[in-house]
């Protein structure tokens, strides 16, 4: 029915799309569900809208949802699109349509399985690599340090490798580092021991500084991250001098 404006916000109607009304406007009641103002009634019935699909959901306020849907030949052509798009993933699987989401289940599976067997071999790789590094650490004052690069190694085995590091040069100092996607990871250690006065966020934020990059930690542990691999190995070598310096 059309009223005056006023009226039919007095009445509880919801305007529900932003728009601005006139002082004379439509209000379109559905049982006692809902009672809105309405913009126009864009069909006389509604079988004249025929086909009907949701393409998307999404909240505009409190309480308040919106659906957007398409109708008709929009509807059928969305709908054509979408089986393309099925028969084409299908193609690529070299499954049938309706077998696609159970293979590529099964692929994502293998997917999973092959990162947990990758991440296995690069924390065994570690390990071989941290026998012969381990006799490269350097005392200084009585602090051993060891500031060394690691090859094929992602975040987590530098953690373990740097605990493993800890653990075999007691009082120490360790800063690591590994280049991933073209960008450097840092990562430095510091028995409790010597964390009075030194400071793993400060070690890490000084080599990371020369990588061009910044990082920040506790005080026996610290990561960071640089834009300059090729800046690693100096990075890295101006360690020992930074110790010596602090102690």
């Amino acid at each position: 029915q059309l009223m005056a404006y006023d009226d039919a916000v007095k009445q509880g109607a919801m305007a529900l799309f932003g728009e601005k009304y006139s002082d004379t406007v439509r209000v379109v009641a559905m049982g006692d569900f809902s009672t809105e103002l309405c913009g126009g009634t864009h069909v006389g019935h509604s079988g004249d809208i025929g086909f009907f699909r949701i393409v998307a959901e999404s909240g505009v306020a409190a309480g308040i949802r919106r659906i957007e849907a398409l109708t008709g030949d929009a509807a059928l052509a969305y709908t054509q699109q979408q089986e393309q798009q099925l028969q084409q993933v299908a193609d690529v699987l070299k499954a049938a349509p309706q077998e696609a989401a159970q293979k590529l289940s099964q692929i994502l599976d293998n997917v999973r399985q092959m990162e947990k067997e990758i991440a296995t071999l690069r924390s065994k790789l570690a390990g071989i690599q941290s026998t012969s590094l381990i006799e490269q650490a350097q005392e200084i004052k009585g602090v051993r340090v060891l500031a060394t690069a690691l090859e094929n190694v992602n975040v987590r085995t530098l953690r373990e490798t740097l605990d493993n590091f800890k653990n075999q040069l007691k009082s120490c100092v360790v800063v690591l580092g590994t280049i991933e996607g073209g960008k450097v990871i840092l990562i430095a250690g510091v028995t409790d021991d010597l964390t009075v006065k030194l400071k793993a966020g400060d070690l890490i934020n000084f080599v990371a500084q020369q990588v061009g990059g910044k990082g920040g930690g506790r005080a026996d542990m610290a990561q960071a991250g640089g834009t300059l691999p090729e800046k690693l190995p100096q990075a890295l070598a101006s360690v020992p001098g930074w110790v010596e310096q602090n102690l």
